[in-house]
This record gives C-alpha cells, sequence and structure tokens, in this order.
C-alpha cells in the first residue's frame, strides 16, 4: 500500500468519526434564545429510559384509542428499543391479548411535562397501508375537563395510505374533528420514510408553530376567547407511538404484508426560553 493511499485512508476514517461524533453531539449557541431543558439522545442500549419515558398498555379496552388494531404493549424490547443510537417503535403482526398486532406508545407524562418552548425530534417514518405513526402531545394535569377540552397538540400525523403527507393538527373544545371544526395542515414529504427530518413545534402564550425541517407549515392562534379556543396554557407532555389501522389509519384497510414496520427516533430535545 501506498503512503498516499494510506494517508487516504486514515483521512476518510477519522472524517467519518468526525462526522458521525457531530450527528448525536450538538451545543446550543450562546446568543440563542432558548436553553435546552430536556433531552434524549439514545446514547444507550435497551428498553427506552424509565427515568424519561412510561408505556400507555392497550387503548380501547382501556377506554382511550381510536379503535386500532394493536395492543399497546410495556417494557417489551420487540416493541420498543433503544440501539446503536437510536429508538425503533416497532409494530409487528403477530396475536397478543387478543389482537392481531403489537406496536407501543410512549409518553413523558410527569417526567418531562412543558408550559411553551420548542421541542424537537428527528424521526423517520414506517411506511405501508394501515401504519399511523404519531408525535403529539397531550396536557398532563387536564385541567379544564376531557378530551378534547383540555386540548391536543399534533406535530406529526401520517396514515400510511396517504403517503408522504405530513399532517399537523389543534384539538380544542371549540376545534377538534368530531364536530367538523378541526383546524390542521399538511406538507408533502417525499422522502419522509427513507431519511430522517425534524419534526419541530414552537409554542409560544399568543401561538403555535408547527415546522419540518424548520419549513414552517401550521399555525395555531390564541385567540384570547378562553380555554374553549386556547387551552394551550397548561403543562403537556410528549407522545411518541405506531398505530395500526383505526379511525383514520384504517381507512383503507390494514397490508399484513409490511410488517415489521418501525419509526426510528435519533432524538428528542426540548428547549425553552432564557
Amino acid at each position: 500500500m501506498t503512503r498516499h493511499l494510506f494517508n487516504l485512508l486514515i483521512f476518510v476514517f477519522l472524517f467519518n468519526g468526525i462526522a458521525n461524533a457531530q450527528s448525536k453531539s450538538f451545543t446550543v449557541p450562546s446568543d440563542t434564545k432558548y436553553k435546552l431543558v430536556w433531552s434524549d439522545e439514545f446514547d444507550y442500549s435497551g428498553l427506552p429510559d424509565s427515568k424519561k419515558w412510561s408505556f400507555d398498555v392497550d387503548g380501547n379496552a382501556s377506554g382511550w384509542g381510536n379503535n386500532e388494531a394493536q395492543f399497546y404493549t410495556k417494557d417489551r424490547i420487540q416493541n420498543a428499543e433503544v440501539k446503536d443510537g437510536f429508538l425503533s417503535i416497532t409494530a409487528l403482526k403477530e396475536d397478543f391479548q387478543g389482537k392481531k398486532y403489537t406496536s407501543a406508545r410512549l409518553r413523558t407524562a410527569t417526567k418531562g411535562d412543558w408550559l411553551y418552548g420548542r421541542l424537537e425530534v428527528r424521526a423517520k417514518l414506517p411506511d405501508g397501508r394501515g401504519m399511523w405513526p404519531a408525535i403529539w402531545m397531550l396536557p398532563t394535569d387536564w385541567k379544564y375537563g376531557g378530551w378534547p377540552a383540555s386540548g391536543e397538540i399534533d406535530i406529526m400525523e401520517n396514515v400510511g395510505y396517504d403517503p408522504y403527507v405530513i399532517v399537523a393538527s389543534a384539538h380544542t373544545r371549540s376545534y377538534n374533528h368530531v364536530q367538523g371544526t378541526q383546524k390542521n395542515n399538511k406538507l408533502n414529504i417525499p422522502d419522509c420514510y427513507t431519511n430522517f427530518h425534524v419534526y419541530a413545534l414552537e409554542w409560544e402564550a399568543s401561538e403555535y408553530r408547527v415546522f419540518v425541517d424548520d419549513q414552517l407549515y401550521f399555525t395555531f392562534k390564541n385567540e384570547g376567547t378562553g380555554f374553549k379556543a386556547w387551552p394551550f396554557d397548561q403543562k403537556f407532555h410528549l407522545i411518541l407511538n405506531v398505530a395500526v389501522g383505526g379511525n383514520w389509519g384504517g381507512q383503507k384497510g390494514i397490508d399484513d404484508n409490511i410488517f415489521p414496520c418501525s419509526m426510528v427516533i435519533d432524538y428528542v430535545r426540548v428547549f425553552q426560553k432564557k
């Protein structure tokens, strides 16, 4: 091997090592208005960190859910695993507790609850008819009553039968899909199943804004008319899940040939103003 080729190989090796390290490490610029207050970089192996995440179990039988076909499991690495710097939430086709599919739904309630700030989730979505991945938020204390009175913030939803279409929504007592007044917007992301994108929320007292890779695509404003239109003055927590079927995701059926299907998350970061 010539010295030139040897030096070139050493350079490539060092460059790749630096690039991979930079993909997970970061610093908040000193002049930014935000500071990092909570994060999971998934730089460990096994189940999701129990100090940061809890599992919602089952769903429909427990009185919540959207008539989905899966059973949400707890502490089952087949459905929620951290490995090689990523969290994978995986839907499987298998008989389990009377259901034909399993998956996982993770939440930060009482372990990560925030009022206002910027939240970022870098993720790659599962592809296939019947898939319904979501990155969203619910109120921790439900001060204004049950859903939808206390609010819901949908940062990212996608249903597999409508490929590449990312949806952001707001749910309140005044604005929700049950009464046909829901407010949302859509964005086409042609490589959402093959590449990672940053799905982000910026939330302030006057409005919240939803982005994909810093492209703003939905704004929900505080009208100043009270909690029925704006219940977003309380602490909320984050939810990550992959549903199978359901009222929306299952409208065109479920393709059993797609399983296993995973939403892969690179990191979750929450910032608040200094």
